[in-house]
């Protein structure tokens, strides 16, 4: 009996010091990940790849980029109206912009593909596209914070909308 019990506790103890080495070393490990992380190089390109169709809906309602960064933005129409009927771009609008306001704006700037010409509101926008085709755009990140995009075609940013970070 007292074999058995010596043999328990032996193995309790080796049991608890294989354990520990497990956490010190799952520990270790992940700490490496953090620093290899924290001190990775910000890419100084980013591409963003945005598809939209005839159901007015952007497929990314967030994007983040890094302040500073060059954005490659791939805007896609992958539906089958024209853009006349269902024509879709992507801006990103200024911080502080009421959307609901630029967007009546817009609407008066037909000529313009829905951008209205010398507008503040615009940081950088795609032209209108309509169905089948794309457009590519390329700018950089502007300074840290939060902003709006939209699609500026008439009743589209109401659902067609979405948030750009920058960190």
């Amino acid at each position: 009996m007292k074999k058995l019990s010596l043999f328990a506790i032996a193995a309790l103890f080796a049991f608890t010091a294989c354990n520990s080495n497990t956490e010190k070393t799952e520990s270790t490990a992940t700490d490496t990940l953090a620093q290899e992380a924290a001190a990775a190089p910000v890419e100084k390109e980013v591409s963003i790849t945005i598809n939209a169709g005839d159901d007015m809906k952007y497929d990314l309602a967030e994007i983040k980029v890094k302040e500073g960064q060059t954005v490659k933005l791939t805007l896609n129409h992958t539906g089958k109206l024209a853009k006349e009927a269902m024509g879709h771009n992507w801006a990103l609008l200024a911080q502080g912009t009421i959307v609901s306001d630029f967007s009546a704006k817009a609407m008066q700037a037909k000529d313009t593909d829905y951008i209205p010409a010398g507008a503040t509101e615009v940081i950088v926008h795609t032209k209108l596209i309509g169905g089948g085709q794309s457009d590519t755009i390329e700018f950089t990140a502007p300074a840290k914070g939060v902003y709006e995009f939209i699609c500026t075609f008439p009743g589209h940013s109401a659902l067609m909308k979405g948030t750009f970070y920058v960190e």
